[in-house]
């Protein structure tokens, strides 16, 4: 399995990163490497292409629109991103099975945390106690997988308030911390060991 695991101490630009993952693209169709990357962005409001304005309920903050399915979400610091590139030229062409394989990767890393989660097929992301935990995003173009999911770890979930989160009630969110409390730094480690065990199913 030709693929890169690149982590980002450091939070990362939006659009920067964007613009990373655009170029990765460009390089896995020509036959490049693979790609999950792990990192956190600094507070940042996005809306995917099914979000609607009456989703932003305090107007003075900025939305980045972008080409990921979903609507609006927040990512700020605290909470884990989860980028790839994944070429299903090379796999499975099946983005049903490709959503289902990252929905069981969120929910055995939440498991290490004895965190029981589920994911809903209503409403994409992994649930807790009918709180969502977690995000997640695919665009899909010439069989090339990207864009990713994001995952509440540590942050501050108020942040919320300006946003109807994915077109839902802004206090049906939660995070790892919220859940347990008991949150070790070994996160990316963690995450890495899952990706591992489960991207041979993609």
């Amino acid at each position: 399995m030709d693929i890169e695991f690149k982590t980002s101490k450091k939070p990362v630009n939006y659009k920067k990163a964007l613009c990373f993952l655009r170029k990765r693209v460009e390089k896995v169709k020509k036959g490049g490497r693979e790609l999950v990357w792990f990192l956190e962005h600094p507070t940042t409001y996005t809306a995917g292409i099914r979000y609607k304005e009456g989703e932003i309920l305090d107007k003075s903050i900025k939305i980045i629109k972008t080409n990921r399915g979903g609507k609006i979400t927040l990512h700020n610091p605290g909470q884990k991103i989860v980028y790839f590139v994944i070429n299903l030229n090379k796999r499975k062409k099946d983005i049903r099975n490709l959503v289902r394989q990252i929905e069981n990767i969120i929910i055995n890393f939440l498991s290490i945390y004895k965190i029981k989660s589920y994911a809903d097929e209503k409403n994409i992301g992994i649930w807790v106690k009918g709180k969502k935990i977690a995000a997640i995003g695919i665009k899909v173009t010439n069989w090339i997988a990207y864009h990713g999911c994001s995952i509440n770890i540590k942050n501050n979930l108020k942040e919320y308030k300006k946003i109807s989160p994915c077109g839902l009630n802004n206090i049906n969110i939660t995070s790892i911390k919220k859940e347990r409390k008991n949150i070790t730094d070994n996160v990316n480690k963690s995450l890495k060991n899952v990706f591992l065990k489960y991207l041979n199913r993609i």
